[in-house]
Parts: C-alpha cells; sequence; structure tokens
C-alpha cells in the first residue's frame, strides 16, 4: 500500500477535537468556531451570521458542525445562506472536521463553522 502525506498548501486543517474545543495548528481553541481556508475565527453560533458571510466570497460550501449529533439548521440562518447563494450543509462537529479536512486537501473553497461536542 502507498501511503502520501496530505499537502494543505497554505490553508489549515483541523487536527483534532475533543469536549469544547477544537486543536487548530497545534493550539487548542476553545468553544464555537469558524475556520476557513484562510485561518480561524471565534464564531458566535447561529446568530452571528455575519463571520460566515463576510468570507463568503471565498467559499462555495460552508459545513456547520451542530455538536455531538446532527440539528436541523434554524430556518433564518438557513435563509441568509440561501439569499447569498452560498451552500449550507449541516452535519454533526466530528463529520464536519472530517469532510472539511478532505475537501480542503482537494482545494476546493470550503469553510466549517463548529459547535463543540
Amino acid at each position: 500500500m502507498r501511503l502520501n502525506e496530505i499537502d494543505y498548501n497554505d490553508s489549515v486543517p483541523i487536527e483534532g477535537y475533543g469536549p469544547g474545543f477544537f486543536r487548530i495548528a497545534g493550539e487548542r481553541v476553545d468553544g464555537p468556531i469558524a475556520l476557513f481556508p484562510s485561518g480561524v475565527k471565534p464564531w458566535g453560533g447561529y446568530d452571528d451570521i455575519a463571520t460566515l458571510l463576510d468570507m463568503a466570497d471565498q467559499v462555495d460550501v460552508i459545513f456547520v458542525g451542530t455538536g455531538a449529533e446532527i440539528a436541523h439548521l434554524p430556518a433564518d440562518f438557513r435563509k441568509a445562506f440561501d439569499d447569498a447563494h452560498i451552500g449550507v450543509e449541516p452535519m454533526a462537529s466530528p463529520a464536519a472536521c472530517r469532510t472539511y479536512n478532505v475537501l480542503l486537501s482537494e482545494g476546493r473553497r470550503v469553510a466549517v463553522a463548529l459547535i463543540p461536542v
């Protein structure tokens, strides 16, 4: 079997997560975060749509990690992204971390907004 090291170019992948935190670039980041190819930002949860929309020109889709379990996104949250023509996909935070890293390694224009497990 041939194994290849993953190259993220200048983007920052998610290295790990645990109760209440994420590990990004060797640093522990507590609480909800938004991660774009350009870096990490604090995220205020579903009421903080502006943080995600401010980076809309950099991404085609935003994965929303809803915590330990998948949950529906609030209607006004989803509508804001529909109006901006940005795909938004809810999933459990562990799945959102993995999906973000895979698509980031492929050079895709993705972001993730995460609520900790």
